[in-house]
């Protein structure tokens, strides 16, 4: 899971809409209403097809330097994080089994601790995610 950049080719459709296309990889492609909308669906559809890959962990293509497009087109990078992604997609809560000894779960009883919040604010700290 990392950040990544690509370039789009997006193309002005003659009813003022934009059509986005990832030439690097296979099947990634999208439109907008306007170009800000394009912009926004770029980086989802970007996102969602990276993390796809890693998620199957199947090689990333490296993004090409595309110099020369149709006219009418234009070339624009797009930037995503596939860990932001997951974290806007992927909240779904997953229930875990953990073992702690008697004598610490007590005294966290005691406090009134929230051990999943602490767990993932642990998980969080230890893989250097914020």
């Amino acid at each position: 899971m990392a950040k990544y950049v690509y370039p789009a080719i997006f193309t002005k459709e003659k009813n003022g809409k934009y059509s986005i296309v990832f030439p690097d990889l296979e099947g990634c492609y999208t439109s907008g209403d306007n170009l800000a909308d394009g912009i926004y669906m770029a980086e989802d559809v970007l996102a969602f097809t990276l993390y796809s890959l890693e998620k199957r962990h199947q090689p990333i293509p490296s993004p090409s330097h595309i110099s020369k497009v149709e006219n009418g087109s234009f070339i624009n990078q797009i930037a995503c994080d596939t860990i932001d992604y997951q974290k806007r997609n992927n909240n779904k809560s997953v229930k875990k089994t953990l073992s702690i000894p008697e004598w610490l779960n007590e005294i966290a009883m005691d406090a009134n601790l929230n051990f999943s919040q602490i767990l993932q604010d642990a998980l969080k700290a230890k893989l250097g995610l914020h």
